[in-house]
């Protein structure tokens, strides 16, 4: 089973103990299973958090006191 991060399973080859992601970043060089997908998966998936890229979150716009008026 996967383990669960923030509520959601994470069980991809990009976040894999095993796997490297390439350098053009499309794909995955896994010790096990050789070029994977980034998104695959397989029984020998070991999590590394430390291999997850956290979400940026987006910027808000500003707004200026006009914007409020009336």
């Amino acid at each position: 089973m996967a383990k669960r991060l923030f509520n959601k399973p994470v069980k991809q080859c990009c976040c894999c103990l095993h796997g490297t992601v390439s350098a053009e970043g499309d794909s995955v060089l896994c010790e096990k299973r050789g070029v994977m997908s980034l998104f695959g998966s397989c029984r020998k998936f070991v999590y590394d958090p430390l291999a997850r890229e956290p979400h940026v979150p987006e910027v808000l716009p500003e707004y200026s006191d006009e914007d409020f008026a009336l």
